[in-house]
């Protein structure tokens, strides 16, 4: 009987996380066109003029790298998050489901 109310206590307590992981994830999504566009600015102040070059100069640093393992590992967590958030629910789900049954079979009995 304690597992739906745990459950939901689970999903109350790993709501904030979960946010905070999706929040995390988008802004370093967002920011990566942010340091492309710094680091093909740094390639162009260093003489590189072709804009096909910036951009290869710019996924090549390893600071645009660093950014995509960061963004890697932001996903990884957010999804983590994501799906022990639904297991979660589907316990309540399947509670639900139990308890119906087991209400319908009292009545079947009585």
């Amino acid at each position: 009987m304690d597992a739906p109310y745990k459950a939901v206590e689970f999903i109350i307590e790993n709501s904030a996380k979960y946010a905070e992981a999706k929040s995390k994830r988008i802004y370093i999504s967002e920011f990566r066109k942010s340091k492309k566009a710094l680091l093909m600015k740094e390639a162009m102040l260093n003489k590189v003029d072709a804009a096909n070059a910036q951009e290869r100069e710019a996924y090549s640093n390893q600071e645009y790298i660093d950014l995509l393992d960061g963004l890697a590992a932001a996903i990884e967590e957010e999804e983590r998050l994501s799906w022990m958030l639904e297991a979660a629910k589907l316990k309540i789900e399947i509670w639900k489901t139990e308890s119906f049954n087991n209400r319908r079979q009292d009545r079947a009995s009585e």
